[in-house]
């Protein structure tokens, strides 16, 4: 799963584009790339990620494109390519067609800005934001009934932009009004009726950075500690946010971008990937909320940075390109496992087919027999147990190669790039509570945060509702002001 942030952890007024954007369910991405001649101009291109090998496919027109143009890729192959062209922008969808390239333009729309969203989890519909002067219009670019459509109005001015379901049907934005930012939930199906979803006190700037459906893990990032920190939560949990001292490296930002999935109701074994900027280069790291550290990670050359997506066997891909591999795929351990890169696994060999073998005599029938005294009662059909609590993953133990996922994979490309050594406190530095807001401390116990087990209860529950389901958002509220 590949969520990148658009906004920079530390600085709310600047914004980064990733260099490459990847489809909801990892099998394409797309990005902008430059022609090697003089003039250097831009064409789109298109990565195929789900074959054996990646390989990039260019989708280049008879003119060079702006680089202000924002692509999005879908899960059908195709690729949603949005232009400026003078007071509106016009959106078409790009496909191979042969040894040119096919375009079919689904319409304009007049606005002075437009924001694409970052792909929709079906796939296959793809929105974007117009600002305007009192609300913010949601449009429907492509998977509607026809053209471009405007689903809602929303009131101030909305930026980011996480999806929080994996039907998308929850849209969280950060809104702007009366001179704060609040994160809120559009609920698509109402008309884009929206709710409070992140509030941490009255007074701070809390904007939503990163989600996972599955989970429920929230990255966050708030000046409600003093100035603007990195924190973490769950949705629909009683707990506060945490704010942990190691996402505030003494040097540099961490912007995350990609998370785990496949993480059923535990939010603090999930490994969230971030992008590490500082004055000696930019480079991957990783962290999960049930660790202390950030494990820093070498980029491979070309890496291009911001981008990268999760397997839900744990191992990191992070997209690159060069002169001699413009389209190549680096795999990296999960955490728990360091900077290792992941070794390709050898082919299994051949073996002799082996003759079936006559057992030395036959199998003799065994007797049953019947256990003495009553037999216990049988329990109802449709009865379960009762749930326990799942407790904080440890680490596995080191192994030369990571899990790959099912299908054919790329070939691993070792990652040899050196990444130079951040200066300042340890994670585990102690701080402040900072006036009611919970900062980790690098406590013993790290289970600071519960997750979304159901409670404790003295008989069994006639019905579990399934997961995950529709709920109404709950606001992540302030921790008490009471010492911890």
């Amino acid at each position: 799963m590949t969520i990148c942030a658009p906004e920079d952890a530390t600085a709310p007024v600047s914004t980064h584009r990733a260099a490459l954007t990847i489809a909801a369910d990892g099998s394409y991405a797309a990005r902008l790339a430059r022609h090697d001649d003089a003039a250097g101009s831009w064409f789109p291109e298109r990565w195929t990620l789900s074959g054996p090998e990646p390989y990039a496919v260019p989708l280049q027109g008879t003119q060079p494109e702006e680089p202000d143009s924002a692509l999005l890729p879908l899960t059908d192959g195709r690729v949603l390519i949005l232009r400026r062209v003078a007071d509106r922008f016009a959106a078409s969808l790009l496909y191979p067609a042969g040894p040119g390239t096919g375009e079919l333009l689904l319409g304009a729309v007049p606005a002075p800005e437009l924001t694409l969203l970052p792909p929709a989890p079906d796939g296959k519909r793809a929105y974007a934001l117009a600002p305007e002067a009192h609300h913010t219009a949601l449009w429907l670019l492509h998977g509607g009934a026809g053209g471009p459509e405007r689903i809602a109005r929303i009131p101030g001015r909305c930026t980011g932009g996480v999806w929080l379901d994996r039907g998308g049907r929850l849209l969280a934005l950060d809104r702007e009004r009366d001179g704060r930012t609040k994160t809120v939930v559009a609920d698509l199906e109402r008309g884009g009726e929206t709710g409070p979803l992140l509030q941490i006190t009255e007074e701070s700037n809390d904007r939503l950075l990163l989600a996972d459906p599955d989970s429920g893990l929230l990255l966050v990032r708030s000046d409600a500690p003093g100035h603007d920190r990195l924190g973490w939560g769950v949705w629909g949990s009683s707990r506060p946010v945490r704010f942990p001292e190691c996402l505030r490296p003494a040097e540099g930002t961490l912007t995350p971008f990609a998370v785990q999935p496949g993480q059923m109701l535990a939010p603090e074994s999930c490994a969230v990937a971030f992008r590490m900027e500082t004055a000696n280069g930019t480079w991957p790291a990783v962290w999960r909320p049930a660790e202390r550290q950030v494990r820093h990670l070498p980029a491979p050359e070309g890496w291009l940075a911001g981008s990268g997506l999760w397997t839900a066997a744990g191992a990191l891909l992070l997209p690159y390109a060069t002169g001699a591999e413009p389209c190549g795929l680096a795999w990296v351990a999960g955490p728990g496992r360091g900077a290792e890169p992941v070794e390709p696994a050898e082919p299994p060999e051949s073996v002799e087919p082996v003759e079936s073998v006559e057992p030395a005599e036959p199998p003799r029938a065994v007797e049953t027999r019947r256990p003495a005294g009553p037999m216990p009662p049988a329990r109802p059909v449709g009865a379960m147990p009762q749930p326990l609590p799942l407790p904080l993953p440890a680490d596995p133990p080191r192994a030369a190669a990571a899990p790959r996922p099912a299908g054919p994979a790329p070939s691993p490309r070792p990652l040899d790039v050196p990444v130079q050594p951040l200066r300042g406190a340890p994670c585990g530095a102690g701080t402040g509570s900072g006036g009611g807001i919970a900062l980790d401390a690098g406590v013993a116990d790290n289970r600071s945060t519960a997750s979304a087990h159901p409670p404790a209860r003295s008989a069994e529950p006639r019905r579990l509702p399934a997961h995950p389901h529709i709920r109404r958002p709950v606001p992540l509220q302030q921790a008490p002001l009471a010492a911890r």
